[in-house]
């Protein structure tokens, strides 16, 4: 038994890149927090960070429409997220679309450091464009799912955003007060109105 014990230790971790992505109100901070919660009851050392900007529900944990929270850092910038995380095996990172181009060499090096890496964010931006740097994390990461809420119009499978509001600056933090999800027909249909 020591023999197998001691060559289990000289395994190196496996880090790796996953991405949640999606519309809004399609289950991806959810996913994200049952990931993570996941590792936690495995034992592994989890931190969970997020967007400083992102004060919608609370400064100290993310928390999904559904209410399920878990305790999280906000950070000003991708680069605090390698300041704090040292000794973890697994770092949850929420509403990566927020951050800067930045984020994906933070996920790369803690990837390559032996470290698995979760992200959630919007994959499309309101006007349906690729949202900040969400499009080269998931090129580079070894993991992509793409989840999708329900369009309130017809009831399909709906993956884009489209904002209530006439506010035309990409970030325009809001729920159901500014936002509703749709499915292709009904957000093309939408924005040729």
């Amino acid at each position: 038994m020591h023999f197998l014990e001691n060559s289990i230790d000289n395994i190196p971790k496996r880090g790796s890149v996953e991405v949640i992505a999606g519309s809004m109100f399609s289950g991806k901070t959810e996913e994200l927090i049952r990931r993570l919660k996941r590792a936690s009851i495995a034992g592994l050392k989890v931190e969970i960070f997020k967007p400083a900007i992102d004060k919608r529900y609370s400064d100290t944990f993310v928390i999904s429409h559904d209410k399920n929270r878990i305790p999280s850092t906000a950070v000003e910038n991708a680069s605090m997220i390698l300041l704090l995380s040292t000794d973890v095996d697994v770092i949850g990172v929420d509403e990566a679309q927020f951050f800067d181009g930045s984020i994906v060499e933070v996920c790369k090096i803690l990837a390559n450091k032996g470290v698995r890496v979760v992200v959630a964010g919007l994959d499309m931006d309101y006007s349906g464009k690729p949202f900040g740097p969400m499009p080269e994390i998931m090129a580079t990461a070894e993991y992509v799912t793409k989840v999708h809420a329900i369009c309130v119009e017809c009831g399909n499978l709906a993956n884009y955003s489209y904002r209530l509001a006439s506010e035309t600056k990409t970030v325009l933090l809001g729920e159901l007060d500014v936002y509703k999800p749709l499915c292709r027909r009904c957000f093309n249909k939408q924005t040729k109105e």
